[in-house]
C-alpha cells in the first residue's frame, strides 16, 4: 500500500514536469531527474499519512480475527484518494501557471467563496488537455493499485507480545516516514529544495503534502514566517518609509488643491502591453497618446499579484502580505486608512464602480467600510452585456461618466475594470487573431484601452472635466503576454502610472518621472498635492 503511493506520486511528478516542459528548456536531464530523488522523502511523508488508517485496520483485524474486513470499503478508500489526488494534480496546473506557486489554501478559499470567479479564471487553461491528463492519472492509478495492493490478509499466528512488537515497529516506521526521518527538524518544503531553478524545486515538492501543510498553517499559525530582523532593526527600516513630518516641500503639479479625482484601476494592465515601458507595440495605442498629454511614472511596481492586494495597496497604502490577504479579515482591514476616507473628510463625494460581483474576495466589505458613499457593481447592470467575469468595461465606463454629471463637486470616483482577466472574453471581434492565451490577453487589453479612450473622449465634453484629475494605474502585473517571467521577477510586477487631465499644470504634460515607486506610494503622493495630512499612509 505504501509503495503504491510512492509510485503514484512518481507518476504525478512526471506529469507535472511534462506539462511545464517549456520552463525546463536548457536544464540538463540529470538535474531534472534529481527532483525525484529530493522529492522522495516528502512523497514518503504523504504516503505515511495515507497509510495510517490501513495500518491500524490491519493490526486490529490481526488481533481480533472475528472482526470482518470490508475489502470493498478499502477499495473505495483507495479509489477516492486516487480521484481526489488526480483532480488536485490537474487543478494545480492552472494555479501554478498563473501564480507561480502550487495549489494552496488561498486557491481553495477562492474556489469555495467565489466559485463563479474561480471558474472564470480557469477558463483560459487547456480544459480538454487537463481533463485527459486527469482521466489518465485515474486510470493508471486504478490499474497500478490492482497490482500493488493485496486486499486478502493472510495472518501468521503469533503471540500477543510479538504482535505488539511488530505493531510498535510498523507504527514507528510509519511515524518516521511522516516526520521525514530522525533529524532534529521535521520535514518541510526546504528539504525538497536543491536547485536555483524554482520549477525544479516546486516539482520536487509533493503537491498534496504542500496543500495539507498550507491548510494547517492557514488555520493555526499566527506567527510571522518572514521574521528575519530583530524588532529594533525592523522598526528602524520601517521608520525610513514614513515621512518625518506631515508637510513636505514638494513640486506642485495641480492647478487647484481641490480637483475632482477619478482613479482608474486597470485589470492586469502590465508594463508589457505599454510601448513606453518596453511593452509590445499597438496593444495599448490610446495609452501612448495619453502618456504624451499627462505626467507619467515609468518605474512603478505593483505591491502584489492579485486584484484584492492591489486595491488595498493603492487605496490604503498597505503592502501585500505573502501568505494572506488583509482584505479578507474585516476586523483588520476596517482599521486601515484609505484615500476615499481622507477625501470624504475633506468634502469629497465618493463612489466605487466595478462590473463584477463586489462580494468577490470581500471587496464590498472593504469599499463600504472605507469612505465610499456609493457602490455600483454588476447588480446595477441588469441588461448590460457581460462576460463570465462580469459586465464589460465599456458599459461600466459609460455608467460612470453619466453618473458623474449628477455628483456634487469635488468628487472622488474609483473605477475597477475587469475585462482583461481570464477567460479574456470580448463583446466583439478580437483585435489580435489567434486562439492562444497570449493573443486573447492582448485583445482584451486592447479593448480596455479603447474603452478607456472612449470614456475620456466623452468626459472631455463634460463641464466637470476642466477641474478633474484622472489617475490611471494597473491593479497588478501579469505573466502574459510574454509568459516568460517567474513570479519572483520584478518585471512581472512593473505597471504604468499616469496622472492626466485638465487639473494638471501645462508644464507637466508629457513629462516622465523615472523615480522608482510602488502602488503604496500613490496615497501619500496624491494627498500631499491636495495639502491633506497623509501621516497614516
Amino acid at each position: 500500500f505504501f509503495l503504491f503511493w510512492i509510485a503514484f506520486f512518481f507518476l504525478e511528478r512526471v506529469v507535472f514536469l511534462a506539462f511545464f516542459s517549456e520552463k525546463l528548456r536548457g536544464t540538463p536531464l540529470s538535474e531534472t531527474l534529481m527532483t525525484f530523488v529530493y522529492g522522495l522523502r516528502m512523497d514518503a511523508s504523504m504516503a505515511g499519512y495515507i497509510s495510517l488508517i490501513p495500518l491500524l485496520t490491519f493490526f486490529f483485524i490481526w488481533c481480533f480475527p472475528s472482526a470482518k474486513f470490508n475489502g470493498l470499503l478499502a477499495r473505495w478508500y483507495i479509489k477516492f484518494l486516487i480521484i481526489l489526488f488526480s483532480a488536485i494534480a490537474v487543478i494545480n496546473f492552472n494555479i501554478y501557471r498563473e501564480w507561480g506557486s502550487k495549489i494552496n489554501s488561498r486557491a481553495l478559499d477562492l474556489f469555495f467563496s467565489s466559485f463563479t470567479e474561480a471558474l472564470a479564471s480557469s477558463a483560459s487553461s487547456p480544459l480538454l488537455l487537463t481533463l485527459v491528463i486527469a482521466l489518465i492519472l485515474i486510470a493508471v492509478g486504478f490499474l497500478l493499485s490492482r497490482y500493488f495492493i493485496f486486499y486478502h490478509f493472510r495472518f501468521v499466528d503469533l503471540t500477543v507480545w510479538k504482535k505488539a512488537f511488530l505493531f510498535i515497529l510498523a507504527l514507528s516506521a510509519n511515524f518516521l516516514a511522516i516526520r521525514g526521518g530522525l533529524g532534529a527538524s521535521p520535514i518541510n518544503q526546504s528539504m525538497a529544495y536543491f536547485s536555483n531553478k524554482p520549477i525544479l524545486n516546486h516539482a520536487a515538492i509533493n503537491t498534496e503534502w504542500n496543500l495539507v501543510q498550507d491548510l494547517l498553517n492557514q488555520n493555526f499559525t499566527n506567527s510571522n514566517p518572514y521574521k528575519y530582523y530583530a524588532d529594533t532593526e525592523a522598526e528602524a527600516v520601517l521608520k525610513e518609509l514614513y515621512p518625518p513630518e506631515i508637510k513636505i516641500k514638494t513640486v506642485e503639479i495641480l492647478k487647484t488643491d481641490r480637483p475632482n479625482i477619478v482613479l482608474i484601476l486597470l485589470e492586469s494592465f502590465t508594463a508589457d502591453v505599454v510601448e513606453s515601458l518596453g511593452g509590445e507595440k499597438d496593444v495599448a495605442p490610446n495609452m501612448e497618446k495619453l502618456i504624451k498629454e499627462g505626467l507619467f511614472f515609468d518605474h512603478i511596481y505593483a505591491s502584489g499579484d492579485r486584484t484584492d492586494k492591489g486595491i488595498v495597496a493603492i487605496l490604503s497604502a498597505f503592502p501585500t502580505q505573502a501568505t494572506r490577504s488583509i482584505i479578507k479579515f474585516n476586523d483588520k482591514q476596517e482599521k486601515l486608512p484609505s484615500i476615499a476616507g481622507s477625501l470624504r473628510e475633506n468634502g469629497y463625494q465618493t463612489s466605487f464602480y466595478y462590473g463584477g460581483q463586489s462580494e468577490f474576495f470581500n471587496i464590498k466589505s472593504y469599499v463600504l467600510s472605507h469612505g465610499f458613499e456609493k457602490l455600483i457593481d454588476q447588480e446595477n447592470f441588469k441588461s448590460a452585456n457581460r462576460s463570465a467575469w462580469g459586465v464589460f468595461d465599456d458599459e461600466v465606463f459609460k455608467r460612470n461618466v453619466s453618473d458623474l454629471d449628477t455628483k456634487q463637486h469635488p468628487f472622488f470616483s474609483t473605477i475597477l475594470t475587469l475585462s482583461n482577466h481570464e477567460p479574456f472574453e470580448l463583446p466583439g471581434k478580437p483585435h489580435f487573431p489567434g486562439e492562444s492565451v497570449a493573443e486573447k490577453f492582448k485583445s482584451t487589453a486592447y479593448y480596455t484601452d479603447a474603452s478607456l479612450a472612449a470614456y475620456l473622449n466623452t468626459a472631455r465634453s463634460k463641464s466637470w472635466y476642466k477641474n478633474t484629475l484622472f489617475i490611471i494605474v494597473a491593479d497588478h502585473g501579469h505573466r502574459l503576454p510574454k509568459g516568460v517571467y517567474e513570479n519572483y521577477d520584478p518585471r512581472r510586477f512593473r505597471i504604468p502610472l499616469l496622472f492626466f487631465g485638465d487639473a494638471l499644470k501645462p508644464e507637466f504634460e508629457g513629462k516622465v518621472i523615472n523615480k522608482i515607486g510602488n502602488q503604496t506610494d500613490i496615497a501619500a503622493t496624491l494627498l500631499n498635492q491636495l495639502g491633506i495630512p497623509h501621516d497614516e499612509f
